[in-house]
């Protein structure tokens, strides 16, 4: 399996609960998943989209949490129903999530349930996970879904509560703009004349004229940075 595929798969999931007294799925089940297909940076509308009968109640954190009632999933598919058509839409992308150490565990306590020798979704994925990202990004700052959108400028006012197919629609858009590099400026006067770009630049610097900083101003300015040292704190000077 080829690791940085063209084709991306955000994928999130809602659950009955947690256990706080072990790993997170003992004993809980997944109601909702949400993918959302990306081909070479762009989102399509190619998504899978899922609420599952887990078969068991749903904690009342946890409803606090996406507001999917039980009632809600009595005629809904079970995970046994899905997990071929969820396999093959995964299988041969990369996998992106937020936190997979929660989803990702989740997704395989449900293949393993199944007991039909299914391998780890690592073994048809390589899953990139957008929390340890935003963590090498922002040492210290909180990195949930909602305040990365925020320092992003991603829309996500829709998110009144949690929802698979919505998280995973705003994790599509915050790992494009995660992964966004700048592009290289192309200067139009380098093709000016069919000089070359060398030459431009000789030319330019011949042309330049550089003017030097007075003693006065030197002075003036070291001492206004001086006061701002003093007042805030900062050590950046030394």
């Amino acid at each position: 399996m080829k690791k940085n595929c063209i084709r991306k798969i955000s994928l999130d999931i809602e659950t009955t609960g947690l256990n706080k007294t072990g790993p997170v799925y003992l004993g809980h089940k997944i109601i909702e998943i949400g993918a959302v297909e990306i081909i070479n940076r762009e989102i399509t509308k190619n998504h899978f989209h899922f609420f599952l009968n887990p078969g068991r109640l749903i904690d009342h954190e946890a409803f606090k949490i996406h507001g999917i009632k039980n009632d809600d999933l009595l005629n809904k598919p079970k995970f046994s129903d899905i997990y071929l058509n969820f396999l093959s839409y995964i299988g041969n992308s990369d996998i992106i999530v937020h936190n997979s150490k929660f989803d990702i565990s989740f997704l395989n306590y449900e293949i393993k349930n199944l007991n039909l020798n299914y391998k780890k979704i690592s073994d048809y994925c390589h899953v990139i996970d957008t929390l340890t990202m935003a963590r090498k990004i922002f040492p210290g700052k909180k990195n949930n879904l909602d305040a990365l959108c925020k320092r992003y400028k991603i829309n996500h006012s829709d998110r009144k509560l949690h929802s698979a197919f919505l998280d995973a629609t705003l994790l599509a858009k915050l790992y494009l703009r995660m992964t966004t590099v700048q592009k290289i400026m192309n200067f139009e006067f380098c093709h000016l004349k069919n000089i070359s770009l060398i030459k431009d630049i000789d030319k330019f610097n011949k042309d330049l004229v550089v003017l030097k900083t007075s003693k006065l101003e030197y002075n003036t300015h070291l001492e206004y940075l001086n006061n701002m040292m003093e007042k805030s704190g900062c050590l950046w000077m030394n």
